[in-house]
């Protein structure tokens, strides 16, 4: 059956993000502040008027910081998904304090929602070589923090060995579903202005260019797969300024114009296993 699956879904940093970069000045906590009071009930109200289910991904430090407006997001019936502790990337951190915060972070869920989290989102996008093996540990379904496909969930290998002088060494498929995301599909990027003592993000591109991207992406998925899911990804204090939140309700519009099925990540997860069912144990693992 054709299906064209979109997944709007939201890394609900707040100010955990800038403090995980070492910005702890009140301006910088500022920024993460208009994200969790001001532009998660934005978009809360935005998805209710459309009726769209998303995800949203929230570091435990959001989780214990904000608990009235994460649990709105729970009331209002969207995923909660786990995006680590204090959003320090797994690749910076050792295997002990990876696991420390995969459980801390999951227990404030289980507070919140009754169950531990279904999918993971690592903070910046940046596994470490333990993720996969301790996501599989946990229980997590599926994760979206790689790019292997743009369109077509996929299942992670684990235990790769990638080495500069020597052909890079397939690990073994696994059960954990990848379900792939893209940083052209990302807000942060394109939006956001963040200067640090080493680097500037220039960001603040025009919206409307960037919708045209975001829509296109979605057309080209529709006209050359039968079945495929398009995941966006939003920070609230990102994309709830005023006229980026008037480009979000034009994708919205847009993707319901040309056929879309908006689902929690969760949930395509689920149809995509059920149409691609973990093949039997292979000598050869796939290569993505």
């Amino acid at each position: 059956m054709s299906r064209h699956i979109a997944c709007l879904t939201f890394d609900f940093d707040a100010m955990s993000g800038f403090i995980a970069r070492g910005m702890t000045s009140p301006s910088a906590i500022s920024r993460g502040e208009f994200g969790a009071e001001v532009a998660a009930p934005r978009l809360l109200s935005l998805l209710a008027d459309y009726r769209v289910p998303t995800s949203w991904y929230v570091p435990g430090h959001t989780l214990e910081t904000y608990p009235l407006q994460c649990q709105r997001v729970v009331d209002a019936g969207h995923e909660i998904g786990h995006h680590g502790w204090a959003h320090v990337p797994p690749a910076a951190m050792t295997r002990e304090q990876e696991e420390r915060a995969l459980v801390r972070a999951n227990e404030q869920i289980r507070k919140l929602t009754g169950q531990g989290a279904r999918g993971y989102r690592s903070p910046s996008w940046d596994l470490s070589a333990h993720s996969v093996e301790l996501l599989i540990k946990h229980g997590f379904h599926y994760d979206s923090s790689m790019m292997g496909n743009d369109y077509t969930p996929y299942r992670v290998r684990n235990g790769d060995v990638i080495v500069s002088d020597a052909p890079a060494r397939f690990g073994a498929t696994t059960g954990l579903i990848e379900m792939p995301v893209s940083w052209t599909l990302d807000d942060f990027p394109h939006f956001e202005f963040l200067r640090t003592a080493s680097s500037v993000l220039q960001g603040l591109m025009n919206a409307n260019s960037v919708l045209e991207n975001w829509a296109n992406d979605f057309l080209y998925m529709k006209r050359h797969l039968e079945w495929g899911v398009i995941t966006y990804t939003f920070h609230p204090f990102v994309i709830g300024r005023g006229h980026r939140m008037v480009a979000l309700e034009k994708l919205i519009r847009a993707l319901t114009d040309n056929g879309a099925t908006f689902m929690k990540v969760e949930d395509a997860a689920i149809e995509f296993e059920r149409r691609s069912p973990l093949a039997p144990k292979s000598s050869q693992p796939r290569r993505v």
